[in-house]
């Protein structure tokens, strides 16, 4: 695509709307909030299913290190501009979260929890979503995916992020950093307190009924 169709895109005749800004306000007003819902919804399943007495630990570390995989490249997208840099980290984070994501599922599977059908609807969405973001920004920087793709060659600051030469305002931020507290870290910290509670509470109850197991075994 030319420069000219470009410019052409951004500005439509009909009404001279702006395609980017319209883009960029769906993924900061619309397609990033509504990632918080299959998380708080996937956390009220693994509550359901009690994954404290099956997978327990193990796969809620595993559901942590998803948030950071996906929570690192959208703090960065907040901070810095798109650059091949940018780009880098997001595609990054984007197939490890993939790769963690299958990870996940095998852990609830092998443990014994059941994964319902309406759980695995879930994890749809927590998986096209960030890959919906990733490419609608990857369309409104076409420029910058070409340069990625040449190595970032001619592009003193290619490799490098980048602060935002448009800051978002202050009261956006509190708002998203709100969010993923009350919808991420709290209900995924209580997930994981609950866990190691329950270990704890296993381990101890452990050595009581092997000797209550070895007394019968003794009659």
């Amino acid at each position: 695509m030319s420069r000219d169709q470009a410019m052409e895109v951004r500005a439509t005749s009909a009404g001279g709307v702006d395609v980017g800004e319209v883009t960029t306000r769906y993924l900061l007003y619309g397609l990033l909030p509504s990632w918080f819902v299959p998380g708080l919804a996937d956390w009220m399943m693994h509550r359901r299913t009690r994954i404290e007495d099956t997978a327990g630990t193990k796969e809620s570390v595993i559901h942590a290190l998803m948030m950071a995989e996906v929570g690192i490249p959208i703090a960065a997208t907040l901070r810095y501009e798109v650059n091949p840099a940018l780009l880098a980290v997001q595609l990054g984070g984007a197939a490890v979260h993939e790769a963690t994501a299958l990870w996940d599922v095998r852990t609830a599977v092998d443990s014994g929890r059941e994964v319902r059908p309406i759980e695995q609807h879930i994890h749809s969405f927590l998986e096209s979503l960030p890959f919906g973001a990733l490419a609608s920004l990857m369309c409104l920087h076409a420029d910058q995916v070409k340069s990625l793709l040449r190595g970032g060659r001619g592009d003193p600051d290619a490799w490098r992020l980048v602060p935002r030469r448009r800051p978002l305002s202050r009261a956006y931020l509190a708002g998203v950093a709100a969010a993923i507290g009350s919808c991420v870290l709290l209900p995924y910290g209580e997930e994981l307190l609950r866990c190691r509670r329950a270990a704890r509470r296993n381990k101890k109850r452990a050595p009581s009924d092997e000797a209550e197991w070895r007394a019968t075994k003794g009659r």
